[in-house]
């Protein structure tokens, strides 16, 4: 079955991610904003069990006296450092029991969304432990060069006025309840660049002043700029190369683009654009995440599915959407609809930039 093999290829994916940490690197959090990555893998299992199991079949939990400690709002990421958790090997342990659970269970009632909707999950968080290394300064937090080129000198893409229809169609399989519904927009003209923008062109924005010329940024963006004294990208190396440049804050993408009398593309431009020419418009989709302009809120007619704390929660709280994946992203979860979100000031994410005018 084509859903077993690909259960079994997202958890060797994350066993492949772990296998070679220490105990001090899988056990203690890389960084304040992040959890243990321990706590990821009894997640990981907790969620599986939940969703694939319990619901389906009514099975009792295995571990329910653990299941506040791995939900992710029961649990905050500042506290889950500081609480007891399952070691590695009793994570692991945790993770095989639940997963020939999930095969027992599928073969008894077959293949539901909830499955689609777990293993999603899991490759989703090996993205996020891969932003934890980084943050600890691993190798796996790290691209190693496979990242597309970029055009260093910015070329665009002009995309007519007029409608399109957006988000996900009810016949294009498994989707996220915040890709729904599918609803008709209306854009104007606009232009928008081929590639994200690549690391030698930022650095003309750092080196010509872009971190102290005030008028280029926002007011908030100044304030958390100051305060955190932030002079480059997070990690950057000031490498003048063609490749994208990541690991931006929507601040600093904001302020990038005010430096060239450019913007960041609303979601709505950024999805019409992807699907334009047969999606040929837009170059380098999938190497970093794109911030836009758009804050993150439902479409007409959202309904959450199958429980609030996916998306809905997250509406009109200042998260910024942005889209395209990156290169630690699962091609099985990005698609031109999906939509990532994030707070302004965050870094640790994948994230680049492309401009739109």
């Amino acid at each position: 079955m084509a859903l077993i093999d690909a259960l079994d290829e997202a958890r060797r994916r994350t066993l492949r991610l772990v296998a070679e940490l220490d105990d001090d690197t899988l056990h203690r959090p890389l960084n304040p904003i992040m959890s243990p990555l321990v706590w990821d893998l009894g997640h990981i299992a907790a969620y599986e069990e939940l969703w694939c199991v319990h619901r389906i079949s009514g099975a009792p939990l295995l571990k329910p006296e653990l299941a506040a400690a791995y939900d992710a709002f029961e649990t905050p990421r500042a506290v889950r450092g500081a609480i007891e958790l399952l070691d590695r090997a009793q994570a692991l342990a945790y993770l095989d029991e639940v997963r020939a659970l999930t095969l027992r269970v599928l073969d008894e009632h077959g293949e539901r969304d909830l499955h689609e909707l777990a293993l999603r999950h899991e490759l989703q968080h090996t993205e996020t432990m891969r932003q934890a290394l980084f943050l600890g300064g691993h190798a796996a937090g790290s691209p190693n060069g496979s990242l597309p080129r970029a055009n260093v000198e910015p070329t665009w893409v002009e995309i007519p006025a007029g409608p399109f229809a957006m988000g996900a169609s009810e016949d294009a399989g498994f989707a996220y309840d915040n890709e729904k519904p599918r609803h008709e927009v209306e854009t104007g003209a606009f232009r928008i660049t081929r590639t994200p923008i690549a690391n030698a062109t930022f650095l003309n924005f750092v080196e010509g002043g872009g971190y102290v010329r005030r008028e280029w940024w926002s007011d908030e963006g100044w304030a958390w700029k100051e305060e955190y004294d932030i002079t480059h990208p997070l990690g950057w190396t000031c490498a003048e190369d063609d490749r994208p440049v990541q690991h931006l804050s929507w601040f600093e993408a904001d302020a990038f683009a005010r430096s060239l009398g450019a913007r960041l593309p609303t979601e709505q431009e950024w999805e019409k654009a992807s699907t334009w020419d047969h999606g040929r418009a837009l170059q380098g989709v999938g190497a970093v995440w794109e911030w836009t302009a758009s804050e993150f809120t439902g479409y007409p007619g959202f309904r959450a599915h199958p429980y609030r704390e996916y998306s809905e929660v997250f509406f009109g709280t200042g998260h910024r959407v942005l889209r395209g994946g990156s290169w630690a992203s699962s091609p099985r979860v990005v698609s031109r609809t999906f939509r990532n979100w994030d707070l302004p000031q965050r870094r640790q994410i994948f994230s680049g930039v492309r401009l739109a005018a």
